[in-house]
């Protein structure tokens, strides 16, 4: 029997999620907006809704693209609040819309937004060695600093506590537990 991280463990979609994605490096800069998104949208929920919605939120948000989310308007937000497979809420989508014009704003500036999250990262996934899911923390020091950075580029919805889980899945800190197969894997 494989031994995965307790919270992924009983649904096949969460498995998968966690046996592929969850703490692998991604270094793709629209890729790493979305999954921002994406956790901005779970604020209050539980990533498992999130994640049997991602498709819906992917078509809803024409593939994530940045460059078309930040030209929404009006009309575009009735659209989104009428979907019902994705999570409507005005002030998540106001703020994905938000997110998507300062994402551009750190491209266009040319670090890259990619290069701005991982610098703040420490430019390497950090490698936890925790045993058990209590151990876990909520927030670091260093979600602290890249929320407030993300905040005074202009994005909402990624306070510490959402910035760590959003450095958990895209494998900024290796937070699979010891004895989990993912976790010498994710080193």
């Amino acid at each position: 029997m494989i031994k995965r991280c307790p919270w992924c463990e009983g649904d096949a979609l969460m498995e998968a999620y966690h046996d592929q994605e969850w703490g692998v490096p991604e270094r793709d800069a629209r890729a790493l907006w979305e999954k921002l998104i994406l956790d901005g949208f779970q604020a209050g929920l539980s990533w498992k809704t999130i994640l049997y919605k991602r498709e819906a939120f992917r078509e809803a948000f024409e593939g994530f693209n940045p460059e078309r989310v930040a030209r929404y308007r009006a009309a575009d937000v009735e659209r989104l609040l009428g979907n019902p497979g994705i999570i409507r809420s005005r002030a998540k989508i106001d703020a994905a819309i938000g997110n998507a014009r300062a994402f551009l704003e750190i491209e266009n500036k040319g670090e890259g937004f990619s290069a701005f999250l991982w610098e703040r990262a420490g430019g390497a996934p950090r490698d936890n060695r925790f045993r058990m899911h209590t151990q876990v923390p909520a927030q670091t020091e260093v979600s602290v600093e890249m929320a407030k950075a993300l905040k005074q580029h202009g994005f909402k919805f990624c306070g510490p506590v959402i910035v760590y889980a959003f450095m958990q899945a895209t494998g900024m800190v290796n937070d699979h537990l010891i004895g989990c197969y993912r976790h010498k894997e994710s080193r």
